[in-house]
């Protein structure tokens, strides 16, 4: 029985709340707090009458550490579960440890302008160190380690998809299906056709800062840096079929190389249309993808938050759209002396998805995990103080979650690779 308090009411977050009170036997109570009320209002009306789980609402801006205290304090949940902006991830942990709860997110914090001077010395800093270019890492909040772990606290990091599920997948592999990995390819495919010329399944600025970011692989203990989309693969997934993917950084690599000592080579791959790359890159071109404020009639606005403004909110792409979703992990390795390939996998109906909970299949897909990792935070079933991402706790627990709450996976140990 926990109360538990959410900040963010976003399409992800929407979806997290509705599987909270699908599981209202862990969830008792859920406080849903926005920097827009009238948005958990809504959320709660829908709610209501529906759930056993007690639902209220709150105002917050997550982006000020007094407010935040506040709102905890006066809340006293067992842990927050963080589906807001990735940019806000440190002052929402910050108010975790002086309010003495538990913190899990589902995406690694990131700098929200990047051409800040402070922000900019830190980062070369560990450019030079490091020789790692990422503008998203972990390393922000792993730094929290020693501050969670005195102070008895749990963050969870990442219980999303990817990273989330896949930091899961690669447990549950190395638990049961090799005695080492050897190689990951993390793919993640969306067949999704929402109709629009151009539209991001989610956040707008999140995702256009990622995919148009150099890309990074891990192979034997380096990074490998890559330009923007300059490695490009064909793979023919299951229930969806032959789509172009292309190398992109992604925070899991990071966490997965420390944490799964034999592997040698960690990729991520994400499929795009060609229309969408042709969009994006035209609009980083006139530099609508700037994070660094501009002067237009008297008053600043940065560009890419103005994108966001026209764009379409994913939120509202349920309905339109239609296909699957194919998301997970192909793992080389040893297992009894024999080499051994496996791919642990997830389809996702996006009208499916828009059936049940009224969203699209990549805010279902982010926002069940969110849930699951909280409610296996706040009953104890993972129990460990300090700081740690998903592939760092026993695997079986999630994955039957997964199979119960609806995102059921598959198992190939004979697939594809990817060259």
């Amino acid at each position: 029985m926990s109360k538990v308090l959410i900040i963010g009411c976003g399409g992800v977050a929407s979806v997290a709340i509705q599987k909270c009170c699908q599981n209202s036997d862990v969830f008792t109570e859920i406080c849903i707090a926005s920097r827009t009320k009238a948005k958990c209002d809504a959320l709660k009306i829908k709610l209501e009458g529906k759930t056993a789980t007690k639902i209220t609402t709150a105002q917050v801006n997550a982006d000020h550490l007094e407010e935040l205290t506040a709102l905890i304090r006066s809340y006293q949940p067992k842990a927050v579960l963080n589906v807001a902006l990735p940019y806000q991830d440190l002052t929402i942990m910050d108010a975790c440890l002086a309010c003495g709860v538990d913190y899990i997110d589902t995406a690694n914090y990131e700098p929200e302008n990047t051409d800040d001077p402070a922000w900019r010395a830190i980062y070369e800093k560990r450019c030079r160190e490091e020789g790692f270019t990422a503008f998203f890492d972990y390393s922000w909040q792993w730094a929290y380690l020693e501050k969670f772990t005195k102070a008895g606290l749990t963050a969870l990091l990442g219980t999303g998809f990817d990273p989330g599920v896949t930091s899961v997948f690669s447990a549950y592999a190395q638990k049961h299906y090799f005695d080492e990995i050897h190689t990951i390819d993390i793919l993640d495919c969306n067949g999704g056709d929402h109709g629009y010329p151009f539209a991001t399944n989610f956040n707008p600025e999140i995702n256009l800062r990622e995919v148009s970011a150099n890309g990074s692989y891990w192979e034997n203990g380096h990074w490998i840096e890559t330009r923007p989309m300059e490695i490009k693969r064909e793979y023919d997934f299951p229930q969806v079929g032959k789509k172009d993917m292309y190398l992109l950084h992604h925070e899991e690599i990071e966490s997965l190389a420390k944490n799964i000592p034999s592997v040698r080579r960690i990729r991520f791959f994400m499929t795009f249309g060609q229309s969408y790359l042709t969009h994006m890159k035209c609009l980083e071109n006139v530099g609508m993808l700037s994070t660094s404020p501009v002067l237009f009639e008297g008053k600043e606005i940065v560009p890419i938050q103005f994108l966001k403004a026209l764009l379409p909110d994913p939120a509202s792409l349920g309905p339109r759209t239609v296909g699957k979703t194919n998301i997970g992990c192909i793992f080389t390795g040893v297992k009894d002396g024999k080499e051994k390939t496996v791919f642990i996998y997830n389809v996702c109906d996006h009208q499916a998805c828009y059936r049940e909970l009224g969203s699209q299949a990549i805010s279902y897909t982010t926002g069940v995990p969110a849930m699951i990792g909280t409610s296996l935070v706040v009953s104890g079933i993972w129990n460990k103080k300090g700081v740690f991402n998903l592939e760092e706790f026993d695997p079986d627990p999630y994955m039957n979650m997964l199979n119960q709450y609806g995102l059921p996976w598959i198992v190939d140990e004979s697939p594809a690779t990817v060259e």
